[in-house]
């Protein structure tokens, strides 16, 4: 078993439209899209970043049909490869503190929050640290 970058007390998963609270840390949002009818005092975000979300092709693929879960997992993943900086941006800032992942999807179960957070969780493979 690999041990994961960070602690992993300090990422979570959070619904836009539940109410921000100071022990989220720092409030990322991944969704490409706005959430919509939020306001920006209500989503109490340090950052919005839309090029971790997945493709707008692969969004609308995808349109939260559970029957297509696995597949837009592997496709994701595959889209998360293209962005290792943000990627490793997220990793060091919850090495310091909580990060909290916001997204707007109303199914908790099949999103890509839960996709990116597994991604996030999983030892970073550098050939230099063995």
């Amino acid at each position: 078993m690999t041990t994961p970058p960070f602690p992993v007390s300090h990422l979570r998963l959070k619904r836009a439209y539940e109410p921000a609270s100071p022990d989220d840390g720092a409030r990322i949002l991944i969704d490409r899209l706005w959430p919509r009818g939020l306001s920006k005092e209500k989503a109490a975000l340090d950052e919005w970043m839309k090029e971790i979300a997945p493709s707008t092709e692969l969004r609308q693929w995808f349109g939260h049909d559970p029957e297509r879960w696995p597949e837009f997992q592997r496709r994701y993943r595959a889209e998360l490869h293209q962005h290792t900086e943000e990627l490793d941006r997220i990793r060091a800032l919850a090495k310091k503190q909580r990060v909290t992942l916001v997204y707007s999807a109303h199914d908790e179960e099949h999103n890509d929050a839960i996709v990116l957070k597994d991604v996030l969780l999983e030892a970073t493979r550098n050939p230099r640290n063995g």
